[in-house]
């Protein structure tokens, strides 16, 4: 495959390198990305077509999922077709504004996918703890404010991220080890004093992670208490039962997010090509995986799914 050697032209631009150390293997792991990729954005616009075809699809949980579905197919979006131009093409250069905007939109859509998350936990924690007043207390409408509310807070939380980063000064060195603009990897490239910019860093990840995770578990050590109190064991398993693909979607979320947040900032002797692999697969596997899981999982969409499915 015919590959273009770009440098950059100018102080207005980046170089991003791919995975280091992994150059001759881009063609091959590209494979995989492109595959992945593939199946996510398959999933994940069948959920959103389902949903919006079948109107007794049109309750919260459903919506929830949408708004998943919206989030998995967008952080994905900001990061794939970049870093396979990079491993097809060696189409590394990008600008300074435009890795600023991708950064941007990537942490957005990830600090608004942590909304949904706990929103989906207060969900069941409301289905279980509260379901005779379910409908009255989780209405579509209800639903979209929380959203907005969400996504109100990942812009106000991110924002100052790019603007932060953008008044650093970028000397010789403009090269990004990594397949796209993360914002430890910009830091490390510059010669200016990034103290500022990590000490938000960590505020904003324990303002996003640490919280929304309290949240959560605040959430099912109710639901928790509540399923105990129930007598029969077969309602005990059919109250959990609703809870398994919640816990499994934001196991994988989460789970990545924080070791590669650890590893970056304590995990000095891992080697640099197993960071930006992390940071990748953990962009690639949830959105690809979330839809399965809901479709396995939840027996009203696994069946309206399989009625389009068999007319194609």
């Amino acid at each position: 495959m015919a590959t273009f050697n770009l440098t950059p032209s100018n102080s207005s631009t980046f170089i991003l390198n791919g995975i280091p150390g992994l150059e001759a293997a881009h063609i091959w792991i590209s494979i995989p990305f492109s595959t992945f990729y593939i199946i996510s954005l398959v999933g994940n616009f069948m959920v959103l077509f389902v949903v919006s075809k079948e109107q007794t699809l049109h309750k919260p949980m459903f919506l929830l999922l949408c708004m998943l579905a919206l989030t998995d197919i967008g952080g994905s979006t900001c990061v794939v077709p970049k870093a396979l131009s990079i491993f097809w093409f060696s189409f590394k250069h990008i600008t300074v504004d435009g890795c600023l905007i991708q950064m941007f939109f990537l942490n957005t859509v990830a600090t608004m996918q942590s909304a949904v998350l706990v929103t989906m936990a207060f969900d069941r924690y409301v289905a279980i703890c509260e379901p005779l007043r379910y409908t009255t207390i989780l209405t579509n409408a209800r639903i979209a404010k929380l959203g907005l509310v969400g996504l109100i807070r990942a812009v106000l939380l991110v924002l100052p991220v790019p603007l932060l980063l953008r008044r650093l000064p970028f000397c010789a060195n403009r090269l990004i080890p990594h397949t796209y603009c993360e914002p430890i990897a910009v830091m490390k490239i510059s010669c200016g004093d990034t103290k500022v910019n990590r000490t938000y860093g960590l505020v904003t990840t324990f303002v996003v992670i640490i919280l929304d995770l309290t949240l959560i578990g605040l959430s099912y050590g109710l639901i928790i208490r509540a399923v105990f109190r129930i007598s029969s064991k077969k309602a005990h398993q059919k109250a959990l039962n609703t809870c398994t693909a919640h816990i499994c979607v934001m196991l994988m979320s989460y789970t990545p997010v924080l070791f590669s947040a650890l590893t970056h900032r304590f995990g000095q002797g891992i080697a640099a090509h197993v960071h930006i692999l992390l940071a990748n697969l953990y962009l690639l596997v949830p959105p690809m995986l979330n839809p399965i899981i809901y479709g396995v999982k939840t027996k009203e969409l696994r069946d309206k799914v399989g009625k389009y499915t068999c007319r194609m």
